[in-house]
C-alpha cells in the first residue's frame, strides 16, 4: 500500500512523532539523490516500514575552497523520489534547526583513521562528518543505520563511532551503485561536462585493473599504486591518492604477496577531473 510521505522540519516535531514508532531504519543523505541512495531506502524498507530518510548539506564537513555553496539542493525533486519509493518520513531541517548557534562540541575521530586517505585530502572533513551523523543519530534515535560503500572511509569511521560509544544502532552497508559504463553514482556526477563524464569511468578502470593485478598475486603495492596514479595523470586528472589498504581499517597491507583470504583489501582512489572531485573504491578478496 502506498504511503504518504511526511516531512518533518524541526527536531522537536520528530521526536514527537518518534515516540509513536518502535524499529527505525535511517538513510542520511545530502540530497540530489540518485539510485545509490535509491538503493539503500529499499534497503531499509526490506527491513522495517518505518524508514526517515534526511537530507541536510551539512557546512560542517565542507573546506573552505570546497563545494557547499554550489552542491545540488533540490528538495522538491528528491521528495517526490521518496514519495514513490514509498519511504513515509523525510526529515529536512535547515542549518539554523541543526546549528541555532555555532557548533562548540564536536566528535573527532582519531588521526590514525581520519588523517589519511580523504582525511589528509580534506582536513577537517570527518569531524563534520562524524559530528553531524552522531546529532542525527540523537535526533532520529535509529535503531538502524544504512551508509553506501562508495564513501568507503566515512562507512569505516562511523561503524568504529558507534562501536566505541555503545551506540545502540546496527550499521548496514549498501553496495556501491554503478552507471552502465562503471561510474559509481555520485550528486557531483552532475558537475560534469558532457566530455568529463565520457572520461569519468576511467577512475574505476584503473582502480579495477589495480584490484585484477593484486588477485594475480602482484604484491608490489608502492609500484601498483603509482601506475594508476600515472595513468590517470596520462589522461587529465589531477589525483589526489590510490590506495591499497586493508578493508577493516584502512591501514597499510602487512602481507606480501597478497593473502586475500587472511586479509581482505580495498584498492581506493580520489582524483579530480577538471573541476570535479570523484572518489571510488574496489574490495579485493
Amino acid at each position: 500500500m502506498d504511503r504518504t510521505l511526511q516531512t518533518f522540519t524541526t527536531i522537536r516535531a520528530w521526536r514527537e512523532h518518534r515516540a509513536t514508532l518502535g524499529e527505525v531504519a535511517f538513510v542520511p543523505t545530502m540530497g540530489a539523490l540518485h539510485e545509490g541512495h535509491l538503493a539503500l531506502a529499499r534497503q531499509a524498507l526490506a527491513r522495517t516500514p518505518n524508514v526517515v530518510v534526511s537530507i541536510f548539506v551539512n557546512p560542517l564537513q565542507f573546506g573552505q575552497n570546497e563545494d557547499y555553496g554550489r552542491y545540488p539542493r533540490m528538495l522538491e525533486r528528491d521528495a517526490a523520489l521518496l514519495q514513490s519509493l514509498g519511504v513515509p518520513y523525510l526529515f529536512a531541517p535547515d542549518v539554523a534547526e541543526m546549528y541555532p548557534e555555532p557548533q562548540q562540541f564536536f566528535v573527532e575521530p582519531p588521526e590514525r583513521y581520519a588523517a589519511i586517505l580523504e582525511g589528509a585530502a580534506r582536513p577537517g572533513h570527518f569531524r563534520g562528518v562524524a559530528t553531524v551523523v552522531m546529532k542525527l543519530f540523537a535526533i532520529i534515535q535509529p535503531t538502524i543505520a544504512l551508509f553506501g560503500k562508495k564513501d568507503y572511509q566515512q562507512l569505516m569511521i562511523l561503524r568504529r563511532m558507534v562501536e566505541q560509544f555503545a551506540l545502540p544502532i546496527t550499521i548496514e552497508a549498501g553496495e556501491t551503485v554503478r552507471a552502465d559504463d562503471g561510474l559509481a553514482l555520485s550528486s557531483r556526477n552532475a558537475y560534469l561536462s558532457p566530455a568529463e563524464r565520457q572520461e569519468a569511468p576511467r577512475l574505476f578502470q584503473v582502480l579495477k585493473a589495480t584490484a585484477d593485478a593484486l588477485r594475480s598475486g602482484q604484491g608490489d603495492y608502492a609500484a601498483l599504486e603509482q601506475e594508476a596514479i600515472a595513468t590517470l595523470a596520462r589522461h587529465g586528472w589531477q589525483p589526489d591518492y590510490v590506495a591499497i589498504r586493508r578493508q577493516h581499517d584502512l591501514q597499510p597491507p602487512c602481507c606480501t604477496p597478497p593473502d586475500l583470504a587472511a586479509e581482505p583489501l580495498v584498492v581506493l582512489g580520489a582524483a579530480r577531473l577538471g573541476t570535479t572531485r570523484l572518489i571510488d573504491n574496489i574490495e579485493v578478496g
